[in-house]
């Protein structure tokens, strides 16, 4: 496989990955939408939904990494080749900013019918409900490590669930949601974050606020260390397994 479709899958996968999990938000926050007031679960059970259908599209091409912090904690155990890493973070950062623009394209009048502009923030990038960056950060680290950890063991040999692989990442990242999505909305990827924060600040958004650049650390480096983290425990773990 070469470079390139490896590049364009996370490219595509992530942009999938965004469009359905921030449209889910976009769903539920905005005014005059249909879904509005969905609540949790509508949201979390989306965003698995949403990873599961952006692996199944693009997973055999590339992996479906669609985060930094799966290709960076891959990488660090030797499961990814280190020269891969810039490509795929690249190509999975310009696919979140697309994937953000087009869920604003498709919601454009209920964001003008919003006056909140924490609400239409929402819709793009995480906030977290206490402030405290040094916990936010720690919560980060730990949703991360759960999710890379996770990932590898349910594609261990020994499991050998196959083409279930995707649907299971995604029940992953839906029960990670539930369990420890609350302090900080869960971005457990940098560039589920980061991405669509970028196309906030681009996009002219009626009535928006500012795109909270000062939070934005968290949600890029928090996951960068937990998917490290997890991907170094599971292995730990692995050899006194077999």
């Amino acid at each position: 496989m070469s470079n390139i479709a490896l590049y364009s899958a996370e490219f595509l996968g992530t942009l999938i990955l965004i469009l359905l999990g921030n449209g889910v938000v976009a769903n539920v926050s905005l005014k005059k939408s249909k879904a509005e007031g969905g609540g949790w679960i509508v949201v979390t059970a989306a965003w698995g939904l949403a990873v599961a259908i952006a692996a199944y599209t693009t997973g055999w091409v590339s992996g479906a990494h669609l985060n930094p912090a799966v290709t960076i904690g891959f990488a660090a155990i030797g499961s990814l080749d280190w020269a891969l890493v810039p490509g795929y973070i690249i190509a999975q950062l310009l696919g979140a900013i697309v994937g953000a623009m087009l869920c604003y394209a498709a919601f454009k009048d209920h964001f003008a019918a919003t006056e909140d502009g924490n609400v239409k923030l929402g819709v793009f990038c995480t906030a977290p409900a206490i402030k405290n960056y040094a916990r936010n950060f720690i919560t980060e680290v730990i949703g991360t490590a759960m999710l890379v950890g996770g990932i590898l063991g349910i594609n261990h040999a020994n499991n050998g669930v196959g083409p279930l692989s995707a649907l299971l990442a995604g029940f992953l990242v839906w029960v990670i949601g539930m369990s420890l999505g609350g302090p900080t909305g869960y971005a457990i990827n940098p560039a589920r974050d980061l991405g669509p924060r970028i196309a906030h600040a681009i996009l002219p958004i009626p009535k928006k606020r500012d795109s909270d650049w000062s939070y934005a650390p968290i949600p890029v480096f928090g996951p960068i260390v937990g998917g490290v983290i997890g991907a170094f425990i599971y292995q730990l773990f692995l050899k006194l397994w077999v």
